[in-house]
Formats: C-alpha cells, structure tokens, sequence
C-alpha cells in the first residue's frame, strides 16, 4: 500500500477499535449504550377506581395483561365470560331478590309486604333481573299466585328479566321437583335458579345422591331453560367448615347447569378473619368454584346480606367479578338493600 493509503486504513482500524471497546465496557457494567433507551420501565402508582352510576356501553372486558406492577382498577362493567350454550343473559348484569317471607301473606312477618309498586322502585334504582321465590316446601307449588304473578307482570312490563327460585330439602324428591317445574313453567319467568343449601337429609353422601338425582330429572323436563344452581361458597365447603357437604358432587351435577352463583356472603364472616375482605372471599370462591367445574363456567356472584354491606365491600366484589369475568353480580336482598347502595352497584349493569 501506498504510505498515505495505509495512514487512512490505520486511522479507521483505531475507530473501530475504540468503539467495540466502549460497547463491551458498557454491556459489562459501564456506561449504557445507547441501545438501553428502548427498554420499558414500570411503575408502582396506586390504581384508582372509577364509580359512575352510568350503565356502561359495552359487555365485555379485556383480560387483564401480565404486568409487575398492581393491576389496573377495573372498568365499570362485569365482562361475559363465555358464549352460553342456552341464553344467559338474565344472570347477567345487576340483580335483586325477593323471598316468601318479602311478597306473600302466609309466610310475611308483619312487614309491608312487597308488590308490584316495589318492583318499580327496583327498575328506578337500575335492577335488571328479579329474582324471585316462589314457593317453599309447606306451601303449593305456587304460592299466592294473586300477589306473585302481578309482581312478576310489573317486573316484565318494565324491562326487567325475572328468574324464579326455588329451595328443595331433598326429602321428598317428587314434591322438589313439582315445585321447581311449576316454577320453571310459570308465565313470564326467563329462567330457574335452584337453592342447594338445604341439609334436611343428614347423610352427606345420600343428601348427594338425591341432589344429583333431581338435577338430572330437572334438566330432562327443562331441556330449554337455563339453570342456575345457587350453592354453598366452596371457600366455606373447602376450607370453613366441609363437614357442612362433604364430598360435595360438583362434576356429577355440572353438567345440569348453565351459570353458577355462589351465596359468597362475607357478611357472614367474622370482622377479623382474613375471609371478611370482599375482594378475596369474592375472587377465591370464584377461583374455588372454577376449580371444581372447569375454567370457563359462568357465573353471577352473590354479594353479602345487603344491610351489612358497605360500599367498600361492593367496590371488592366488583373488583373481583371484573377480574375472573363473571356475568353479573347482586346482593341478598332488596328489602335490605339502602338507597346509599344504588350509585355503587349501577357498576355491575350489563
């Protein structure tokens, strides 16, 4: 080469030199290349709810994205879990109930008893299902049908779905099911919800048996409608007390039902159990409940006796709702339900 050709070569071999050693002094722990600039930070700022007493404009919610930081606060709806296999959708949203001992004159206890003018103030307070019971074990399959059909009219004529519900004691399998098909049958009922919490049978495993039983003859007569079983909180069945259903027969029932909705009362719950706080006792029940039956199961989560609940403990349950995709929520019961709750629970509207 010629001397000056060679100088030029020299000169661009040292640049090159020097640059690859700045690179690997900076990977080694010095200064940071400038390749560092496009990675991502995180933050650990509190999220924040937000309440607003507008029906939100749409039913479905994105999964939450894995992050290291704290979840984001949850959008004001409750998402759709699934596509039902029959029509879900008068579990979805916000709910109220009503029992024999609210509506009807053989079992009401000397208060006003609730009718059709109480059903408007349920549909101006933005409930969307009622549910509503419609008999119990001593009483005709259909109780009082001149103060329980006008409340389910009313309910109907202001856009309300109504879901009828029943509580079988598995003593007489014949007289549970008449019940609940006249129930299911009856004009201008959506649905059926069964209530399994009766422990009139002593025996776990024939309690069992006979639940299984009547689900199936139930689903058989109804293969159109969409079921509901109301059970225990599998906290409380798992963990609490299991001596209260041993051996619970999840998977031989689930089969039979459509949505799911676990009476998770932490009201119930003592103020110093880890169980009391809304958001755990509400997502874990639901977590447990999926565990049983299978990850996708819907399922509309029964807050606490109403009375008792406060608007922290409706922000959990929705906060838990919204992360495991349940399809509406509601609170035991409209009685006890206090207008201070209306704004907190609109967030649950589908």
């Amino acid at each position: 080469m010629r001397p000056r050709v060679l100088a030029v070569w020299l000169s661009c071999v040292l640049v090159v030199a020097v640059v690859v050693a700045l690179v690997v002094d900076g990977s080694a722990g010095g200064a940071p290349v400038a390749v560092a600039a496009t990675s991502t930070t995180t933050t650990t700022t509190e999220p924040t709810t937000t309440s607003t007493t507008e029906p939100p404009t749409t039913t479905t919610t994105a999964p939450l994205p894995t992050t290291t930081t704290r979840p984001p606060a949850p959008p004001p709806t409750v998402a759709v879990a699934v596509a039902p296999q029959r029509n879900a959708v008068m579990y979805s949203g916000l709910g109220t109930w009503i029992d024999v001992y609210d509506w009807s004159a053989t079992f009401n206890r000397g208060s006003e008893r609730v009718g059709p003018s109480d059903v408007d103030r349920m549909a101006d307070a933005g409930m969307q299902t009622l549910y509503v019971q419609t008999s119990k074990w001593d009483a005709p399959d259909i109780l009082e049908p001149e103060h329980l059909l006008p409340i389910i009219a009313r309910a109907k004529s202001r856009g309300m779905a109504v879901v009828a519900w029943y509580l079988p004691t598995f003593e007489n399998l014949q007289a549970d099911l008449s019940h609940l098909l006249a129930a299911g049958r009856l004009q201008g009922v959506d649905a059926l919800a069964v209530d399994i919490e009766s422990t009139k049978v002593a025996d776990d495993a024939e309690r069992s048996r006979r639940l299984v039983d009547l689900s199936t003859q139930l689903r058989a007569a109804l293969p159109n409608t969409t079921l509901g079983g109301i059970p225990f909180p599998p906290v409380v069945t798992d963990v609490i007390n299991p001596n209260l259903w041993s051996d619970f027969p999840w998977q031989a029932i689930a089969p039979m039902y459509d949505v799911w909705m676990p009476m998770s009362y932490q009201t119930m719950r003592k103020s110093d159990s880890e169980w009391r706080d809304a958001y755990r006792y509400t997502a874990e029940n639901i977590d447990r409940l999926r565990g049983h039956l299978g990850p996708n199961v819907m399922v509309h989560i029964i807050g606490g006796i109403a009375d008792q609940t406060t608007t922290a403990d409706v922000d959990g349950i929705l906060r838990a709702a919204v992360e495991r995709r349940a399809i509406g929520g509601s609170l035991y019961d409209w009685r006890t339900t206090g207008a201070g709750l209306y704004g907190p629970l609109q967030r649950f509207r589908r």
